[in-house]
């Protein structure tokens, strides 16, 4: 996208989030989803099937929780991970977005901004993956207050919000870092019987539960099988359906966001589960935010074995 020597150092590109037009959102929207659709080819050390991406086991990854709009949070994790300079430095570096970027805090918009102009600079490494607040229309929560954000840029806004809405659909469901980790934004699928089940899941939607509920689904305690989530959507689910899906995608722990954490992180069902969350600025009041960086080299057992790798910030 840019030749080594003219790559934007990170103060020039805080520097655009102040001066960006409507018309500059628009035109990276459609550069985003120029190279979403277009990523992954033949060429690429990376396999997609679906919205499913398979990452080898080898290099870093930088995995973000929930952002909601925070962009003093986002800031921080990108320059205390340095991720830029190893981007740059061509390092094996992946940093990977749980999804729900926006909405609920205050600047949304320059948070999609800040995130697509990752991609759009380094977009074999930026891997961005699709939360609740990332859903099609009929799964979006209520209230959703992004389109009133939007507002400030006038005629424009309508417009950006609906590009947006359609570059959704191109973001990943799913991905699965060979033989260590699955990330998914909510949780499980209770009524999916195969991986291609999970790659689908957009294609099956709305016909089939299997999107709903990744980008819905809580993990919960002493649950034997699932509910009905009291979030009006979603379920709740198990660990015999933790069990079952870790089981066929040959991975040890489900890493995910969705939930805010007064730690910035918890761990579930055996430390078979890992969320994290990125936030902690209102509406949100926990003490603590948190993304995970991780060796993908080491083997690790649970997600026990991931608390070293555990940043918070307050």
């Amino acid at each position: 996208m840019f030749g080594d020597d003219i790559l934007p150092k990170l103060g020039d590109i805080l520097n655009e989030l102040t001066t960006f037009s409507s018309e500059d959102f628009l035109k990276l929207v459609k550069q985003t989803s120029d190279i979403i659709k277009n990523e992954y080819n033949e060429n690429s050390s990376l396999r997609r099937t679906g919205n499913l991406l398979f990452i080898p086991s080898s290099g870093e990854a930088i995995i973000i929780g929930d952002i909601h709009g925070d962009l003093e949070s986002l800031i921080h994790i990108i320059k205390d991970s340095d991720f830029i300079k190893k981007a740059q430095k061509k390092q094996n570096v992946f940093l990977i977005f749980l999804g729900d970027y926006g909405d609920r805090g205050p600047s949304s918009p320059e948070t999609y901004y800040l995130i697509l102009k990752l991609k759009k600079l380094f977009p074999e490494k930026v891997i961005l993956m699709r939360g609740n607040h990332e859903a099609p229309k009929d799964l979006l929560p209520i209230p959703y207050e992004l389109p009133l954000q939007l507002e400030k840029y006038g005629s424009n806004g309508k417009r950006i919000f609906s590009e947006l809405v359609n570059l959704f659909d191109y973001f990943l469901s799913i991905v699965i870092i060979e033989q260590r980790f699955v990330l998914i934004h909510g949780c499980f699928p209770t009524q999916a019987l195969t991986m291609e089940d999970l790659a689908y899941a957009h294609e099956k939607h709305p016909k089939q539960s299997h999107l709903e509920e990744m980008l819905w689904n809580d993990p919960k305690e002493g649950c034997n099988n699932s509910y009905y989530s009291p979030r009006g959507i979603g379920r709740l689910t198990g660990i015999p359906v933790t069990e079952k899906f870790l089981k066929l995608l040959s991975v040890k722990v489900l890493i995910r966001g969705h939930e805010c954490c007064e730690k910035g992180f918890k761990i579930n069902h055996n430390s078979k589960i890992l969320t994290i969350f990125s936030t902690n600025h209102p509406p949100y009041n926990n003490k603590y935010g948190a993304y995970l960086k991780i060796d993908l080299s080491k083997e690790i057992e649970n997600a026990e074995d991931l608390k070293k790798n555990i940043i918070q910030f307050t």
